[in-house]
Parts: structure tokens; C-alpha cells; sequence
């Protein structure tokens, strides 16, 4: 591991229109970071992380074009297996119904990740890998099952208990850990997880409920009693499955990003394998219990049970989940706070800085900020600097935790993240006209007076922004 290159007087950075804000956090002693190897000049800008090599970039794009075409037949697959078994028409309507919540969906996990988000491109991974391969195999898998059961003369019923449930989180889940393998680096911790792996419930929840909706609901009641009754009876399966448990699928699977989620922030080889089998068993647990209520409503005649279930197993699951995420959320934000404060002693950021970090309220407010000072360009730089600085956080948090084998590629991103910091830097700072001149060196502000002169004064308990020039000016 590297120690934070040394970077004297850096610009004191950002500082919104606020007053004090809570302090960023202690600042680590300088025995705390490990011994470092070559160190890039004060001032310079760090050079960029190299390029993996040719054959290196070949591989990854034969692989991405395979994981394209494959995705795509299963897509293709499964939409002639739902046109074939419910008709044109109730593939349709199954899929404008199936739809409709989806960018609900989509965009409750996205406000989970606001604070480092992720590649559009991977959570659309996730939601085609369950949307199509991973209902594919459980179509497939379910099938047969049944199969089978009605040949051992058991119900089919017991599908959904003893085979769906496995099948489909094992699936829905692969997804995810395929990305965790490809790009580990990606993954800054369970809430990464959590959006992954719901983004693949969404999208095999999505065309379940095309079959459910179309199939179950339009096309059967079409068939017997005209359309009519199949828009009826769409409507009724749309308010149970979409309305009351169509937030079903991710809360299952979330149990699984959070096993993944744990392992992609751990160097203990035994948690990076417990962790998701764990969560996944989780998952698979719930997913079954759920489905069993179904068979005891017919069992028993008790229709009852099945609210008995919602109100005891769903939604106190739901509520602890969703509380656990948001609380998440908000720690895995404060990692700024947590991580930054060795680079602000190092002189690369200053105390305001890291404290502007630490919540959205406040990352919102530096941003309108950059744009009064700076304009639009001022608020891209701002957001861009945002991102950078999280980045780092997450990397030197990683080096902390000893995550990366190869120390010197973690540090050359370390030193080409600091340099894009620097570079987004300039575009908003020293442009405030009701901000002094002012450096910052590790330890103390060194501010330009009226008369020219540069004095050092030293810092406050608690970062204060913009600097007070009243209380140094009178």
C-alpha cells in the first residue's frame, strides 16, 4: 500500500454558501498510512493509470460481444415462448401492463445510489440478465419440474415451493456475480449490491408478470368468457401482483447483493465465499416461504392465511429492509468523511471540502455554488470533482482493507484521481469575489489579505464555509 502523495498548499478548494458544518472528521497521524514508494512531485499533476494492454482490451470485447449475443437469443427465446403459449394480444397487454411499474422500481434503487453511481451500462447488464436469462432458465427448469411432478403424481403446486424459488434467486443472482468477477472495482459495498441485484429482480419480475398479466389474466378469460372479462381479470392480477407485491422479486434478491455486497469489501477469502451463499439462502427462504402461502390458502380454505403472510412475513421484511438500505446509504456517504481527512492533512483537499461531501444536502449546495461562481461549466467541474473525490475514498479505503493485489496499479489510480481532482478544481476555484486568495497546506490556511500579504491562519474546530473574512478583515 502507498502513502497519500504529499501535495503542500493546495487551493482551499470548493466552499458553498453555508455556515459552520460539523467537522469532517479527525485527521490521522502521520505514522498512521503506510510507507510509500516514489512519490510524484509537489504540484505536478499525477500521471493516469495505464492502459491495459492490447490483448487485454481484445478479450474484453470478444467477451462483452458474446455476453450481447447471448443475452440477446435468450431474449429472443423467451419472447417466442410468451407469444406462442399467450397469444399476440395477451403479449401485448401483458407487457404494457408488466411495464408500468418498472420505472418506479428502477428509480427507487437509483436514489439508493446517488451517492456513487453506477454505470449505466452494468445496471443495464443486471436488468437484461434477469429480465431474459435468468427467467429463461427458470421457465425452462419450471417446466420440467412440473413435469416430473405430475409423473411422481405430486402437485405442481410444490413447484413454486420447492424448485422455483432456487432456480430463480440462484439465477436472478448469477448476474450480479458475474459482474462482481468481472469488475470488482466497481462494487463500493453492499448498497452496490443491493441496486445490482434489484435491477435484475426488476427486470425478471418485469416478464414474469407479462405471463401472470397476459397469460393468466387477458388470454384465459379471453378464451372462455370474451375480452371483457380477460380485461377484468388483467386488472385484478395487476392490483395484487403490481400493486400490493410487485416490490416482491427485489426485496427477495437484495438479500443476495447484500452477501455480495460484503464480499466485494472484504480481503477474508472465508467471507468472500460465506457472504453470498449466505444471502443467497436468505433469499431463497423468504422467496419460499411466500410461495407457500399460496398452497396453504388451498390447503386449509383459508383464504385469510395468505393475509396473514403479507402482514407478518412482507411487509415487516420490507420495512427492515428498506430502513437497513437507507441507513446504509447514508453511511457508505459519510466514507469521505471517514477516509478523506488523510489526504486533507497530505494538502490535497481542504477540511471544507471533505465536509461538503459528507451528505447530499450539502453536495446540492456546493454544486449551485460552483454555478454562482462559475456557471454551467463551474457546476459540470463541481460534479465531476464530486465523483472523483468519492472515487478516491472508495480506492484508499480498498488499499486500507488490503482489496487490491496489485499495489502499484491502485496507485497509479490514486495519483490519476488526484489529478483530475486538481484539474476540476481550477474550473470554480478562486473565482468567489466574497473569498479571499487562500491556500491550504495540511495543517493551516494561508489567506491574502487586502495589503497582499499572505498570512497563515489556523484552521477553525469545525470547517467553516465560505472562510469567515469578515472577522480577518475588520
Amino acid at each position: 500500500m502507498s502513502e497519500i502523495p504529499p501535495q503542500p498548499y493546495a487551493p482551499a478548494g470548493p466552499m458553498p454558501p453555508a455556515g459552520p458544518v460539523p467537522p469532517a472528521g479527525p485527521v490521522p497521524p502521520s505514522g498512521s498510512l503506510p510507507p510509500s514508494g516514489s512519490l510524484p512531485p509537489a504540484g505536478s499533476l499525477p500521471p493516469a493509470a495505464p492502459e491495459p494492454g492490447l490483448r487485454r482490451r481484445v478479450w474484453r470485447i470478444i467477451g462483452l460481444a458474446v455476453m450481447i449475443v447471448f443475452i440477446a437469443a435468450c431474449a429472443i427465446a423467451v419472447t417466442v415462448f410468451l407469444g406462442f403459449n399467450i397469444g399476440i394480444d395477451g403479449l401485448l397487454l401483458g407487457t404494457a401492463a408488466a411495464l408500468l411499474p418498472v420505472p418506479v422500481l428502477i428509480g427507487a434503487f437509483m436514489w439508493l445510489d446517488r451517492y456513487e453511481p453506477e454505470p449505466i451500462g452494468y445496471l443495464a447488464f443486471c436488468f437484461a440478465w434477469g429480465a431474459f436469462v435468468a427467467t429463461g432458465a427458470a421457465l425452462v427448469v419450471n417446466s420440467v419440474s412440473a413435469y416430473l411432478f405430475e409423473g411422481w403424481g405430486l402437485s405442481d403446486s410444490l413447484v413454486a415451493v420447492l424448485v422455483a424459488p432456487f432456480i430463480e434467486e440462484a439465477m436472478k443472482a448469477l448476474g450480479p456475480v458475474l459482474l462482481l468477477w468481472w469488475r470488482r472495482r466497481e462494487w463500493s459495498g453492499i448498497t452496490d449490491g443491493i441496486v445490482y441485484c434489484g435491477l435484475s429482480a426488476i427486470g425478471f419480475a418485469m416478464v414474469e408478470n407479462i405471463l401472470y398479466l397476459g397469460g393468466h389474466g387477458y388470454a384465459a378469460s379471453n378464451e372462455q368468457y370474451g375480452p371483457a372479462s380477460g380485461a377484468q381479470q388483467l386488472f385484478l392480477i395487476f392490483i395484487v401482483r403490481i400493486l400490493f407485491t410487485g416490490f416482491a422479486h427485489p426485496l427477495f434478491t437484495s438479500m443476495a447483493g447484500v452477501g455480495l455486497g460484503i464480499a466485494a469489501r472484504t480481503a477474508a477469502r472465508p467471507v468472500r465465499w460465506l457472504a453470498p451463499i449466505s444471502g443467497l439462502l436468505v433469499a431463497m427462504m423468504i422467496h419460499g416461504t411466500w410461495n407457500l402461502l399460496p398452497s396453504l390458502v388451498v390447503a386449509t380454505g383459508e383464504p385469510i392465511v395468505l393475509l396473514y403472510g403479507y402482514l407478518g412475513l412482507m411487509i415487516p421484511v420490507f420495512f427492515a429492509t428498506g430502513g437497513f438500505a437507507i441507513w446504509l446509504r447514508g453511511w457508505e456517504g459519510r466514507l469521505t468523511e471517514r477516509t478523506l481527512p488523510a489526504y486533507v492533512r497530505a494538502g490535497w483537499l481542504s477540511p471544507p471540502e471533505v465536509a461538503t461531501l459528507s451528505s447530499l444536502g450539502r453536495r446540492h449546495s456546493a454544486r449551485r455554488w460552483a454555478k454562482r461562481v462559475a456557471g454551467d461549466a463551474g457546476v459540470r467541474a463541481m460534479r465531476n470533482f464530486q465523483f472523483a473525490t468519492t472515487k478516491l475514498a472508495l480506492l484508499r479505503d480498498g488499499m486500507d482493507r488490503g482489496l487490491y493485489r496489485n499495489l502499484d496499479a491502485a496507485g497509479a489510480e490514486e495519483r490519476a484521481l488526484l489529478g483530475r481532482i486538481s484539474a476540476e478544481r481550477s474550473v470554480f476555484v478562486g473565482r468567489d469575489p466574497q473569498t479571499p486568495p487562500a491556500r491550504w497546506d495540511g495543517e493551516r490556511y494561508h489567506i491574502t489579505f487586502p495589503d497582499g500579504v499572505s498570512r497563515p491562519i489556523e484552521a477553525p474546530a469545525s470547517p467553516v464555509v465560505p472562510i469567515p473574512i469578515t472577522s480577518y478583515y475588520r
